[in-house]
C-alpha cells in the first residue's frame, strides 16, 4: 500500500488499538428484545433491518439468536475521525484482504472498528504494522 496522503493525514500512519473483549456477531429476528446486560457493556453495535438484527457484543453474554460467531477481537482506529476524510476501511481492509483475513467493520459517528477473528490478530496486527499502521 502506498502512503497516499489524503486531507492531510497518511493514511497508513493512523494509530490503532485493540480491544480487550473477545466479541460475538449474533444475527436475531428484526422484532428480538436484546439482553439487558448489553446496555451495560463498554462497547456493542446493534444494526437493524427489516430482514435481520444484528449485534456485536462481549462473547460472555448469553444472547439467543438465530446465528452466532464468536472468537472476534476488535480494532480501534484512534478518533475522533473528521467526515471529510477518506479511505480509512478501504486501507486497512485492503491490507488485511492481502493477508487473506475476513473482517466485520462497523463505523460510529467518531471512528472505525474493525474486528477479525480471535485466531488471526496477530497475523493482521504484523500485516497492518509492515504497512505502516501504529499500534498502542
Amino acid at each position: 500500500m502506498t502512503s497516499d496522503k489524503q486531507n492531510n493525514l497518511e493514511l497508513p500512519n493512523l494509530l490503532l488499538s485493540v480491544l480487550e473483549e473477545t466479541f460475538s456477531i449474533y444475527r436475531l429476528a428484526p422484532d428480538a428484545s436484546l439482553p439487558e446486560a448489553v446496555s451495560e457493556c463498554d462497547f456493542y453495535s446493534l444494526s437493524k433491518t427489516t430482514e435481520e438484527l444484528s449485534l456485536v457484543c462481549p462473547e460472555h453474554l448469553a444472547v439467543k439468536s438465530d446465528k452466532s460467531s464468536p472468537d472476534w477481537k476488535c480494532l480501534k482506529v484512534a478518533g475522533p475521525l473528521d467526515f471529510k476524510l477518506t479511505g480509512i476501511l478501504a486501507g486497512i481492509t485492503e491490507v488485511l484482504a492481502k493477508e487473506k483475513l475476513s473482517v466485520f467493520a462497523i463505523s460510529t459517528f467518531d471512528t472505525d472498528y474493525i474486528l477479525i477473528k480471535k485466531q488471526d490478530l496477530t497475523p493482521a496486527i504484523s500485516a497492518l504494522e509492515r504497512t505502516g499502521y501504529r499500534f498502542e
